[in-house]
């Protein structure tokens, strides 16, 4: 009896559903991870202070994680087909959320958990309104980019805040050189176990390469894809939260468009397309390294950064083009 169509063997076919075999996954993980390893050695050589020095290792990881923490949202995200524009603007309005509950009485600890509550009503009202109004989630995340940008200016008035918290808080959540980095690891074992190892993860896998397949196979696709949305805004809030912990100061211009297309340039360089059906968060990561290990290298040989944007621009173009083409032969080759 052929079963392929029962609901009760979603699990089984969730992860062949995706469309991408691990080794894939694994192949071009290397690859990207060989292309940081030769831009690092390039930079140490044409300049010596690139790595063997803690404040270049402090800079080149404060850069990195950031970038890599919203990159693992949107990888959710463009794995289903979405994408979230307002990332960078949830960056600076989750901070002030967490300064306005301290200001109220909450200890630190819940008024962090306060900013990331904002932070996910958010990230819920982007999945309602792209899931249930059918909205694209370019135009949605656009409205809510210029909406939450405009709420966080006027609640904190344009001026910047000091960063609450003891300075043993603050080091835990930013303050110490390397505490955001260690957060990024955290964050991506958490997120590349979510997305390898979970129903949650493979279901969303098979939604983002098939959607109707997989709605009929029985997986709730626009549970996920809220779900994910909430995921995203979170991230964007931690992230946006452990900077603030990080310059000891929290500003409402922070973050905006740029760091949220730093995020997504760090997950298709890493490996994950735009058009939704594959995605690793490793490979995330290790972009984010790639644009970290670029921009620093530059600073450090003096080249400036309108050059660095012309490298990122030919960094995404060949990544895209690379992508495509792959899955053009992977379907090819399946056939």
């Amino acid at each position: 009896m052929d079963t392929v169509n029962e609901p009760g063997n979603v699990e089984a076919r969730a992860p062949r559903r995706a469309g991408v075999p691990w080794t894939s996954h694994w192949a071009a993980e290397l690859r990207i991870l060989l292309v940081a390893v030769l831009l690092a050695a390039y930079f140490e050589f044409a300049n010596h202070d690139f790595l063997l020095t803690n404040a270049s290792l402090v800079n080149l990881s404060q850069f990195i994680a950031p970038v890599a923490i919203i990159a693992f949202g949107e990888i959710m995200l463009m794995i289903g087909g979405d994408i979230d524009l307002s990332a960078g603007m949830v960056f600076a309005f989750a901070p002030f959320m967490m300064v306005f509950a301290n200001d109220a009485g909450a200890p630190m600890w819940l008024a962090v958990i306060a900013g990331l509550v904002a932070a996910a009503i958010i990230g819920f009202v982007n999945g309602a309104v792209t899931v249930w109004l059918r909205l694209p989630s370019f135009v949605t995340t656009l409205g809510t980019l210029f909406l939450i940008n405009g709420i966080t200016l006027t609640v904190s008035r344009g001026t910047p805040a000091s960063t609450p918290g003891s300075p043993e808080f603050s080091a835990f959540m930013g303050a110490w050189g390397y505490s955001e980095i260690l957060w990024t690891v955290a964050l991506a074992v958490i997120m590349h176990t979510l997305l390898r190892h979970t129903r949650w993860g493979l279901h969303t896998q098979a939604a983002g390469a098939n959607p109707v397949g997989a709605s009929e196979a029985g997986i709730h696709v626009n549970r996920l894809r809220l779900g994910n949305f909430v995921i995203a805004a979170v991230l964007a809030g931690l992230t946006g939260i452990l900077e603030g912990f990080r310059i000891t100061s929290i500003d409402p211009q922070a973050g905006g468009n740029q760091i949220m297309f730093l995020a997504v340039a760090a997950a298709v360089i890493g490996g994950t397309p735009l058009t939704g059906g594959s995605g690793t968060i490793v490979g995330g990561l290790i972009g984010a390294a790639v644009l970290g290990i670029l921009n620093d290298g530059f600073t450090l040989i003096g080249i400036n950064a309108f050059t660095f944007n012309i490298i990122l621009g030919a960094a995404i173009l060949a990544a895209m083009v690379f992508n495509i083409h792959v899955g053009r032969i992977r379907r090819k080759g399946g056939r």
